[in-house]
């Protein structure tokens, strides 16, 4: 017989109650449970940042990270990103700076871009950079999806008259 643990978490704003193997990573009950697919699974060793999530709004390794040890937190995968209808800026900026080719990084830069820009919502490039470096791109070459993040950044910036350039 299995042990079994409860949970009870909020994932993109939604409540979840769950009952768990221990042993049962974020990233597996993200997408086989709730089936939040956007949660990308690649190296599975924390190296890649394709399932990158936010719990209480720092980016972790779904990955790496038990689903147990979610219990009480507020999870956000890339779906809660999105509003209800069409792209928010971000992944806007990333399609219009083509900064996805394959699309199967293109979750974790999201979510790491997102947490970035919540924190500094005008950082520099080298700031871009070193926020994204824990995510690994084998068709872009990361210059578009720089290029994408600091057009967010900049749209971001107040005007002469203090309002956003949006």
């Amino acid at each position: 017989m299995t042990r079994t643990i409860p949970i009870s978490l909020v994932v993109n704003d939604r409540h979840v109650d769950a009952e768990l193997e221990p042993r049962r990573t974020l990233a597996d009950f993200l997408r086989n449970t709730l089936r939040l697919t956007g949660t990308h699974l690649g190296c599975e060793h924390g190296v890649c940042g394709a399932c990158n999530v936010l719990l209480d709004s720092e980016v972790v390794r779904a990955c790496l990270m038990l689903a147990v040890q979610a219990d009480g937190h507020a999870v956000v995968t890339v779906e809660g990103l999105s509003p209800a209808r069409g792209l928010n800026a971000l992944q806007q900026s990333f399609k219009t700076h083509h900064a996805l080719q394959c699309g199967f990084c293109t979750p974790g830069f999201l979510i790491a871009a997102h947490a970035l820009l919540q924190e500094d919502p005008h950082p520099s490039r080298a700031r871009i950079e070193e926020a994204i470096s824990g995510n690994l791109c084998r068709c872009t070459g990361y210059i578009p999806i720089v290029q994408a993040i600091a057009a967010v950044a900049q749209e971001q910036r107040p005007d002469a008259a203090g309002e956003p350039r949006t």
